[in-house]
């Protein structure tokens, strides 16, 4: 067996990793976050998340307002290093 590779790969595992959490991350940011404030504004305004209104009452201009900075937070959430 390979002593030298062994110390190696247990050094190397016993060292913390930064890490990106990235995708999930940003997918539960997203999900449980940002999408689920979307549907309680649009059920507080009296419409339907995800279904199209000819012409969008300002209560639902604030909803997508609120739901844009919530995804750019969210981006940076996929930026940051997890350690």
């Amino acid at each position: 067996m390979n002593f030298k590779f062994l110390a190696v790969l247990l050094t190397a595992a016993a060292v913390p990793q930064a890490v990106v959490a990235g995708p999930l991350a940003y997918a539960i940011c997203q999900t449980a976050g940002c999408n689920g404030l979307a549907v309680a504004c649009y059920a507080g305004a009296g419409f339907t998340f995800g279904v199209a209104v000819p012409l969008a009452p300002p209560a639902l201009l604030a909803c997508n307002a609120g739901l844009g900075g919530c995804m750019a937070a969210c981006a940076v959430v996929a930026l940051t290093p997890t350690p």
